[in-house]
């Protein structure tokens, strides 16, 4: 790999940094231009149209914080994640629902994919938003971070196992270098999102991106960012990449609360174009008020993750009796208003590698006592921790309900997203914790998904204290065998075979998989499509009129 200084770049950042989940406590310095005291479309009940007609200004509600890290190496952040698909550029960038690759920053998609080693021309006359070119070294730069020994990324999960190298051959040319022959990489390459090594790699720089600083090569640049508040971006006018901006300008609000969320798109004037998370029991309303409603069914889940190295948790019959014991129709009937399904894998139904698991912990109390008798656990007490997603907690009561059924006393504690994973960030001792994720934010490909929640050296699984334990070890053994095997069939019934693995330990695992809604105003947005997983994408949407 090419010589590169990385500054200032972090061994091990706290998760604070990591993800969404989690908040920045102040906003970046004013090195960004335009940043305004309010979101300026909020004036405008109409968003801000053109003499034509057309909307100039479109505002886009998101029901999650903006104050998580900005970083693309970095960020799980469902409103980083969603805006930096718009301001940065990967080699290869992807279909936000079909998940297909396409030319980015490349001029095209390697002819053989089956390669070890992937050659790449920067797309000419590609610059970056503060006017400079974007060149090879920008690449080499952005791929050293991620694949750095010495150096803990979120991306590097989804790399490190099967990508060498990545070398300079000359000024707008690259080359990718494979340890073996691996085409599900292809999509992986938009979440290497390139960004300008003359501003990155400043002492410090890193920092600045974590805190929401975002320079690329996108459509639209940033041009405001209020922690917990909105982001701004305008059209940017020297792109010439292939999917251009279709509005002048963006104002995206981070709206956590759902009551105020729905607000902002019920009436008949409303205040956004779009909005994501809507809740089930808003829809009725919002379609009577001529909102289009959609939904995404994908990998969406509520989750349980145990703390392993704490008794009686660490006894695998334990956590699967806490799963056995929940009664899931209920909790989608009640939680979900029928939006949901019971997961019967780690992955959802209609992942290409889905196979029902064994076992699928289908509701049997009677066996989830069976399980506590046989672990000898008696007179179990349990607090609950949890995040507030509004969804989250509207299943928690089945939750409760559930395992004070067969004896285990429940105690639900909801707290700010923040606040349970700064707890676990700093190894806060915890029993059992429900959250909600979607690694679908990155992409589909089982090897993908798993490396979000189970790899050696993982985030969570130093949540869960279950790494170094003989059964993850062999887990991540199949892992890697499944990823290098070359015939796609045998590739899959490895990877099945694997899940099954994690549904017998169920250290991290769902016990529902549910429908995110998104809400639009069709007079004034056309070309969307609602997303399986938080956030919004809209390269693709224009201006109704």
């Amino acid at each position: 790999m090419s010589d590169v200084t990385l500054g200032s770049a972090p061994r091990r950042r706290s998760f604070l940094r990591y993800t969404g989940a989690l908040g920045a406590a102040a906003a970046i310095s004013t090195t960004l231009s335009a940043c305004s005291s309010g979101p300026e479309s909020t004036n405008h009940s109409d968003g801000g149209d053109g003499k034509d007609g057309s909307l100039q200004t479109l505002t886009a509600v998101i029901g999650y914080g903006n104050d998580g890290s900005w970083d693309p190496t970095q960020t799980a952040s469902a409103f980083a994640m969603a805006a930096n698909h718009h301001i940065y550029e990967g080699l290869l960038d992807t279909d936000p629902i079909s998940r297909e690759p396409y030319a980015a920053l490349a001029t095209e998609i390697p002819p053989d994919l089956d390669a070890t080693t992937w050659k790449f021309t920067l797309r000419a006359g590609a610059t970056w938003h503060d006017g400079k070119p974007v060149t090879a070294d920008d690449v080499v730069f952005t791929f050293a971070r991620i694949l750095d020994p010495d150096t803990t990324t979120l991306v590097k999960g989804f790399f490190a196992s099967w990508l060498k190298e990545v070398n300079k051959t000359d000024a707008t040319s690259v080359e990718l270098v494979l340890k073996f022959p691996f085409p599900d990489g292809a999509p992986r390459l938009t979440l290497a999102k390139i960004m300008p090594k003359h501003i990155y790699g400043r002492p410090g720089a890193w920092d600045d991106a974590a805190m929401g600083k975002a320079v690329g090569s996108g459509p639209y640049r940033q041009t405001g960012h209020t922690p917990k508040s909105h982001t701004t971006f305008e059209a940017f006018a020297d792109y010439n990449g292939p999917r251009k901006a279709a509005f002048e300008k963006m104002n995206w609000l981070t709206i956590v609360d759902a009551a105020s969320r729905v607000a902002k798109i019920s009436g008949a004037g409303p205040g956004a174009q779009i909005v994501d998370n809507i809740p089930y029991a808003n829809i009725a309303q919002l379609e009577k008020d001529g909102r289009e409603v959609e939904g995404g069914a994908g990998m969406n889940h509520l989750f349980l993750l145990f703390n392993t190295a704490r008794e009686p948790f660490d006894d695998v019959r334990v956590r699967q009796a806490l799963h056995y014991a929940i009664d899931r129709d209920k909790m989608i009937r009640a939680g979900l208003k029928g939006h949901g399904r019971p997961a019967t894998s780690f992955l959802n139904e209609d992942n290409p590698s889905y196979r029902k698991a064994s076992p699928d912990y289908a509701y049997d109390p009677v066996k989830a006592k069976r399980l506590l008798a046989d672990a000898g656990v008696t007179g179990l007490k349990i607090n609950l921790m949890s995040v507030n997603v509004s969804w989250v907690v509207d299943c928690l009561p089945t939750i409760k309900a559930s395992w004070d059924a067969i004896g285990v006393e429940t105690t639900l504690d909801p707290q700010e997203t923040t606040a349970v994973f700064t707890k676990l960030d700093q190894k806060k001792d915890y029993q059992v914790v429900a959250g909600a994720s979607n690694p679908n934010q990155f992409g589909l490909d089982a090897d993908l998904v798993m490396h979000y929640n189970y790899a050696p050296d993982n985030i969570w699984m130093g949540y869960a204290r279950w790494s170094g334990s003989s059964e993850a070890k062999r887990l991540f053994r199949l892992m890697d065998q499944a990823a290098r095997e070359p015939d796609a069939d045998k590739k899959k019934r490895m990877t099945q075979e694997y899940l099954d693995v994690v549904a017998e330990n169920v250290v991290i695992y769902p016990v529902v998989h549910n429908e995110l809604m998104t809400a639009w105003d069709p007079r004034k947005l056309d070309g969307i499509r609602a997303q399986p997983y938080p956030g919004i994408n809209l390269l693709q949407a224009k201006s109704a009129n």
